[in-house]
């Protein structure tokens, strides 16, 4: 079995597109704030210590096990810590502008094949949360 390349202008376009949203200011910053978390050995205990709990306590969560006011409370005090932390704040706050710009270019390249052509402004002010939400707006 092979995997077939994209088209060679496809290719190019997209690396170009790349090219773009790494050349921003923005995206320097976000790789700055990024970089400087992953050399904070603290941050990154405390930020895999909160996603760990918090994944356990959903766990439970969603099995129907309730949970204990120590476990909330151990969860709570975990999670100030890591915000109160500004590398790691400043992470996290790099991590959601990363997801935003991923989003971004992830809806208009599905408008692109939903429409059959390149998207404009008025494609996406159809007021509609997307494609098969069902909220008639």
């Amino acid at each position: 079995m092979t995997t077939q390349i994209a088209d060679p202008a496809i290719v190019e376009k997209t690396r170009e597109l790349c090219q773009t949203i790494v050349a921003q200011p923005e995206f320097q910053s976000i790789r700055n704030r990024i970089d400087a978390f992953m050399a904070d050995e603290k941050a990154k205990t405390q930020y895999q210590n909160v996603m760990e709990k918090g994944e356990m306590l959903q766990q439970k969560q969603q099995m129907g096990v309730p949970l204990t006011p120590d476990e909330i409370s151990d969860f709570e005090k975990n999670r100030d810590a890591l915000v109160s932390n500004p590398v790691a704040r400043d992470f996290i706050d790099a991590q959601q502008a990363m997801q935003k710009v991923q989003e971004s270019v992830g809806q208009y390249v599905a408008k692109t094949f939903e429409l059959g052509r390149a998207p404009t402004d008025q494609d996406f002010d159809s007021g509609s949360c997307g494609s098969g939400c069902g909220c008639h707006h």
